[in-house]
């Protein structure tokens, strides 16, 4: 009885063992490498959809605040007009003029 039962627990652990190795196996060969890439890629793809998805909605918003705050009169609080007044602006404030190239 405890043969067959060493026997038993003997044959589990190699099926699980070689099934392990068969499944390592499979992912370095060309279509596993393929497989394993595609299944990376396509999770980029659908990262990549949902920022953009994620910008539209944003860009959607603003432009309804917008379109609200014209049809109020009120004017549109554009927080970057001074940038846009002097274009040298912004490289002061990153590069100081004593590090300037």
């Amino acid at each position: 009885m405890r043969r067959l039962f060493w026997l038993g627990i003997g044959l589990a652990v190699g099926v699980v063992v070689v099934r392990k190795a068969t499944r390592t196996a499979q992912a370095y060969t060309p279509a596993g490498i393929a497989g394993g890439l595609s299944q990376s890629a396509g999770g980029l793809v659908e990262s990549l959809r949902g920022f953009v998805e994620d910008v539209r909605i944003g860009m959607a918003e603003r432009e309804q605040e917008i379109h609200e705050a014209f049809a109020r009169g009120e004017a549109f609080d554009d927080q970057f007009a001074e940038l846009r007044e002097d274009p040298h602006i912004g490289d002061r404030e990153i590069f100081p003029e004593d590090r300037q190239r």
